[in-house]
């Protein structure tokens, strides 16, 4: 917090000085909210003319540099009442299941376990807009691209238990290609949820088909499920494959059957 306040007077005082004073300044920290009006205030200062250019740039600048720092900050500030909540719920489950919690080994497991969780499930403060940052690139080819063996953990929203395998994804491109790193991000935002698989599967498909524009999409995930393996069934050598094909795939089994067979290929 005093870092993003040392920054929000570091702008303030390298751009609007001269026409505030430092209360104003101390507004500002204090008070972000106040950030849309005080560079209002800061454009529209009498000047030369010579400067008005410049000051047209610095003011979009600080005006775009601040708002990142405000959300930021708030980012922040809910993530720490989320890590304070979740720490006293881990304290109480451990004290319900009778365990002594002022012993060595469970001193900081509440903080640890609410960490752990926090970053297990960071898929739901995750923009994707963000994630892909534009790498989605002109190219004149319409042949199928396959990414095999993307490793993904997740939670089952059914018992809280980890499934744990892979994703193939593969798409025909529509003269435009997505960058190969935004695949496994994708993958990744959509798995550090609580999740059923065959959701998922879909919600990655659809992802990809939305900011590629592909003339189809294929993906298949295998996983092992923790809730039938640790309870219930105990069943060790089970797993789970879902897929999910858009456009061409589902049209075309000739495409389908080049997807699958990529896919199996070794």
């Amino acid at each position: 917090m005093c870092e993003i306040a040392g920054g929000l007077l570091h702008d303030y005082a390298l751009y609007i000085s001269g026409n505030y004073n430092i209360f104003t300044i101390f507004i500002l920290v204090c008070n972000p909210s106040a950030v849309d009006y005080m560079s209002f205030l800061y454009y529209h200062a009498p000047r030369r003319r010579d400067q008005r250019t410049a000051v047209r740039s610095q003011s979009a600048l600080l005006l775009r540099r601040s708002r990142l720092r405000i959300s930021y900050m708030n980012q922040t500030k809910n993530t720490d009442n989320q890590l304070h909540e979740l720490t006293d719920l881990y304290r109480n489950l451990l004290n319900v299941l009778g365990e002594d919690i002022t012993r060595d080994g469970l001193k900081k497991t509440p903080l640890r376990a609410a960490k752990a969780m926090l970053h297990i499930t960071n898929g739901y403060t995750q923009d994707l807009d963000t994630i892909v940052n534009g790498a989605v690139f002109e190219a004149e080819t319409d042949d199928m691209v396959v990414v095999k063996d993307i490793e993904l953990y997740s939670l089952c929203e059914h018992h809280l238990l980890p499934f744990i395998g892979k994703c193939h994804v593969g798409y025909i491109p529509e003269k435009k290609v997505i960058g190969l790193s935004k695949i496994a991000r994708i993958v990744d935002v959509f798995a550090r949820r609580l999740q059923i698989q065959e959701k998922l599967t879909r919600q990655i498909a659809e992802t990809i088909q939305h900011y590629t524009g592909a003339f189809g999409v294929g993906v298949i995930i295998e996983a092992r499920h923790l809730c039938t393996m640790m309870r219930g069934v105990e069943k060790q050598n089970s797993y789970m494959k879902t897929s999910c094909m858009l456009g061409a795939f589902r049209k075309s089994v000739s495409t389908r059957a080049e997807f699958l067979n990529l896919v199996h290929a070794h």
